[in-house]
């Protein structure tokens, strides 16, 4: 596809995509970082920062440890709470053409800090898609003694007891209705009507404090299924935590591989908490160009040099930005 053929989104000079879309199309080693911005299209809550509250709960309050230690099944229900609103959510344009450049440029890379499976399910490539602070849809076993791990566990709920208490919607009785033929016609007519809202109650919102959930009991969580009795926990990385081994090695072998990285994409984040912060840096000491997709101008990557003369920054949804920006490779 000609650059010149790209259109213009509103706000953005078409000069800068343009030049973008060449410089794209001519590398061959790029890096992206991606943040909760790049699934804001998608609707999810990202419950980041001091603002963050789910229930009456600071939300970072929540993973921790200490508080799965001192009450898993509160933790549970958060995060199993968060994995039911990211499988209701559905992976954006930006997902997919992330996915599609990892399949057209075999050296393209990408470190991702979200924790909600979008990227995964949109089909990125596994072997170049790496997972900063892990996924709600990774458990692994707590107990010392066993090691089992899973990874893409999309089973909602992932038990019983952590399903979404849903709006009850009781008959009550008419005190005309002697026989209950009122009643009776009326869940004839709901059995008829499968569309009808009145087969489908509506979910709770439980991050509602308003709403009732049950304090649960530990044999009501999940358990391993390789041991059989140590208990199961998210595979995030809680705050305390180190970040994985395997994805920090992987990134660290990409950077030491050659001397050259063509481009970094840093999408959906400032980037401004390390190690991520660093990686800009690195690649741009490597003669990166970097490209920024963000919704706010001020929020440009940390580091100890900031946007450049040569680098871009594309300002708006990275769900509608990344795909046009992509395209001259993605469709071509």
């Amino acid at each position: 596809m000609s650059t010149s053929s790209v259109p213009p989104i509103p706000s953005i000079p078409v000069a800068d995509i343009q030049s973008f879309s060449s410089h794209l199309k001519a590398s061959t080693r790029i890096f992206a970082l991606l943040g909760a911005g790049l699934s804001a299209s998608s609707g999810l809550p990202t419950f980041r920062g001091a603002g963050g509250i789910w229930r009456s709960h600071d939300a970072m309050s929540l993973a921790t440890p200490d508080a799965f230690d001192e009450n898993p099944g509160l933790v549970w229900q958060f995060y199993s709470y968060r994995r039911h609103m990211a499988l209701q959510a559905q992976p954006n344009r930006a997902h997919f053409a992330l996915a599609e450049l990892a399949r057209r440029k075999p050296g393209f890379i990408t470190l991702s800090q979200n924790v909600d499976g979008l990227s995964q399910r949109a089909g990125h490539p596994a072997e170049q898609l790496h997972l900063l602070h892990g996924s709600l849809f990774d458990v692994r076993c707590t107990s010392f003694y066993c090691n089992f791990a899973q990874q893409n566990n999309f089973t909602d709920p992932i038990v019983p007891a952590l399903d979404i208490p849903r709006e009850r919607r009781d008959l009550k009785p008419i005190g005309s209705d002697k026989t209950g033929a009122e009643a009776g016609r009326w869940l004839h007519g709901a059995m008829k009507d499968k569309d009808s809202a009145a087969t489908e109650p509506d979910e709770l919102d439980i991050s509602d404090d308003r709403v009732f959930i049950p304090d649960l009991q530990i044999q009501d969580l999940p358990h391993c299924p390789q041991c059989g009795h140590g208990l199961l926990r998210p595979g995030v990385v809680w705050f305390g935590e180190m970040l994985p081994e395997k994805t920090v090695s992987a990134i660290d072998e990409f950077i030491s591989q050659s001397e050259t990285i063509d481009l970094i994409l840093v999408i959906g984040t400032s980037s401004k908490v390390y190690p991520a912060a660093g990686y800009v840096d690195i690649a741009r000491a490597k003669g990166a160009r970097v490209a920024v997709i963000n919704m706010d101008r001020a929020d440009v990557p940390g580091g100890k040099n900031g946007l450049e003369r040569g680098d871009w920054f594309f300002e708006g949804d990275a769900g509608v930005i990344v795909p046009e920006i992509l395209k001259s490779v993605t469709e071509a």
